[in-house]
């Protein structure tokens, strides 16, 4: 999809601003690979985010004070947004505060000088709608402005945030709320320079019903959660870009995990999710000795109702977790590591723009496999991989080669479209090629300095091309730059890629072996102790050509269909579609009426309009689903329906 053209190219471009790095007017001609490779404290960085209408290059915005009124009745968050602002030395008076916007309703718009003591009325204007970036909030401000407060209200349909009705919810007594903000939908909820070049801190006062509880990714959920009296204060003190800002709304209840863990949730589903993340306060520790300090106070995690349209996000103090992880064996718990690990890779290191995204989930997934390790120990460390690099594969298969990339070009498309495996899998590999050839001592070494030296700040690849040239290439000569290059910047899998190993793995191909060429029925095939892991490699080894037979006798050996666990299930239904397999037909509308996690509803749709009855099915399972979807699900299966037609 071709983007629309910036209003006022010329001055108002998608600019970003890494700290107090100021960038020239020339930053919107140049593309990602001309960006300024060295960056020092006194340097100039030339950033292009292509995915705001934002000029911090020539104010920005240093600080957001958020005061809500949240309204279910509406579906609305209603208030003002308070914008510390600094004007960037030797930019003219005349230039005007650009923000991005998606829906927002703006009331009024007012300028201070004297640091929020008295406010005048602003002129402002809201430019045409884009349907990727929204629109432009345009606000004229006086030459030695320091605060603007914008009042406006929220769209019922925004896209950065969820309204649940009771029966949406596990007690099914209470509304719920909350947000998405990754990639750009922090601006559907907050008028705000939304490119993740831009860090603020951040303050909220939040009025809720005085039955909920609201919790944010900031200090003040623990004492907020003592007093539940429907008028809430927080602030994050730390720097963060804003799509780590998030808030949710609903019959809560707290446990604690450890010292500096614990998990929010409806007490309904406390003590199961408790159990399932009371390892939580080991993995903490477990980073901190490979990686350094945890450096954001607490960690806690906050389980959603089941439209959550992601496994997590790592929004900082507080992830935000599907509850399809609660397997009852600590099997999927991994996902806990990784949006742990984004604490270093991510909201301590951001990258710049979404084009290297790669920076935050390829170290993230890398570094989640080394706490798997840690806690859990080598053979669950190998077994994760190699599902990860299975699903990768099978994934670049079907993929454009332009998006095999991991420093993917997403000009004039959804940033959102880069959410592939490719980011995560390929870039985690990249990785753990860096540490086989140099070795983990030296690796960790490198991963821990580079996480002190670009602490707080949001870099691009190639910032980290040269910090990875200067203190790891330099002096380890058995890695080519021209070895880098190609895991960066071309298509497909490099033939150096690691190939993880699983013992456990080769005896479950057995098995599936013997199963498929009828040397063993399916009673016969020795999983009674098998591992969630084991079972997903056993799933992903079989055919999509078995018949309704084989699948039958599957079915009623393991009891596949009924399933609790969402990954066995998940892999089960995928089977089933591509097998014609009626008897999971129910199973599968319950499956995705319930479950809003996009990683299972995009595939399982993308099978089903492959034939024609599929197709007649997905409309019929999707009419009763939508409305419980989360709008980032709902943009997917739209898509996905209509490229079916």
């Amino acid at each position: 999809m071709m983007m629309k053209k910036y209003p006022n190219a010329a001055t108002i471009f998608a600019g970003a601003l890494i700290l107090g790095f100021v960038l020239t007017s020339g930053a919107f001609a140049q593309t990602m690979k001309e960006t300024v490779r060295s960056i020092s404290s006194a340097g100039q960085s030339k950033i292009a985010d292509f995915h705001s209408y934002a000029n911090p290059h020539q104010i920005v915005v240093r600080h957001v004070d958020l005061n809500w009124n949240v309204l279910f009745d509406r579906k609305v968050l209603e208030g003002t947004a308070t914008l510390t602002v600094e004007r960037v030395a030797g930019v003219s008076d005349n230039a005007p505060l650009m923000l991005d916007t998606r829906d927002l309703k703006i009331e009024k718009a007012e300028a201070s000088t004297d640091g929020g003591k008295s406010y005048k009325n602003a002129e402002f204007s809201v430019g045409a709608n884009d349907k990727i970036l929204g629109a432009p909030l345009t606000v004229q401000l006086p030459p030695n402005v320091n605060r603007v407060r914008i009042s406006y209200a929220t769209a019922p349909t925004a896209s950065g945030l969820q309204w649940l009705a009771p029966e949406q919810t596990a007690g099914r007594k209470e509304p719920f709320m909350f947000s998405q903000a990754q990639a750009i939908h922090a601006r559907s909820f907050i008028p705000v320079q939304d490119s993740p070049a831009v860090r603020v801190t951040y303050s909220a006062r939040v009025r809720t019903p005085k039955n909920l509880l609201a919790v944010m990714s900031a200090e003040g959920n623990e004492q907020n959660s003592r007093q539940r009296d429907g008028d809430y204060q927080f602030k994050m003190t730390r720097a963060i870009p804003p799509y780590l800002i998030a808030i949710a709304v609903g019959d809560l209840q707290f446990k604690s995990l450890g010292a500096r863990t614990g998990v929010y949730t409806e007490p309904a589903m406390i003590e199961k999710s408790a159990f399932e993340l009371a390892d939580t306060e080991k993995m903490v520790a477990a980073t901190e000795k490979l990686f350094g300090a945890y450096r954001w106070g607490r960690y806690d995690l906050l389980v959603l109702p089941p439209s959550f349209p992601f496994g997590g996000m790592e929004n900082p103090m507080l992830t935000f977790a599907t509850p399809t992880i609660l397997a009852g064996d600590k099997s999927l718990v991994s996902l806990v590591a990784h949006e742990l690990a984004h604490s270093w890779s991510g909201n301590l290191v951001t990258n710049a723009t979404w084009r290297d995204f790669w920076l935050n989930e390829g170290f993230t997934t890398y570094l989640e496999r080394r706490i798997i390790e840690a806690v859990y120990g080598v053979p669950r460390r190998e077994m994760e991989a190699t599902l990860g690099r299975r699903g990768l594969e099978e994934e670049l298969a079907e993929m454009a080669m332009p998006d095999q990339i991991l420093h993917v070009d997403l000009k004039g498309r959804d940033p959102d479209e880069g959410f592939t495996g490719v980011p995560y899998e390929k870039g985690a590999l990249f990785l753990r090629h860096l540490e086989e050839t140099v070795g983990r001592e030296k690796f960790d070494k490198f991963v821990r300095g580079y996480f002190d030296a670009h602490a707080f700040q949001s870099i691009t690849t190639e910032t980290f091309v040269d910090y990875l040239n200067v203190n790891l290439l330099a002096s380890n000569q058995n890695i080519a730059r021209a070895d880098v290059e190609e895991w960066i910047e071309k298509s497909g899998l490099p033939k150096n890629a690691p190939q993880p190993k699983s013992d456990a793995f080769v005896k479950v191909e057995t098995e599936a072996r013997n199963y498929l060429s009828g040397k063993a029925a399916a009673k016969n095939v020795r999983a009674a102790n098998w591992t969630t892991q084991e079972w997903l490699h056993f799933l992903g080894s079989l055919s999509s050509d078995l018949n309704a037979q084989r699948m039958t006798e599957l079915d009623r050996a393991f009891n596949l269909t009924t399933r609790g666990n969402a990954e066995i299930a998940f892999q089960w239904l995928l089977l089933s579609i591509k097998n014609d397999y009626s008897a999971a037909d129910a199973r599968l509308e319950e499956f995705l009426t319930t479950i809003g996690r996009r990683k299972f509803v995009k595939p399982l749709f993308d099978e089903l309009v492959k034939t024609p009855n599929g197709r007649k099915r997905a409309n019929e399972i999707y009419a009763k689903a939508r409305s419980g979807y989360h709008p980032i699900t709902q943009a997917t299966v739209d898509d996905i329906l209509k490229r079916g037609k």
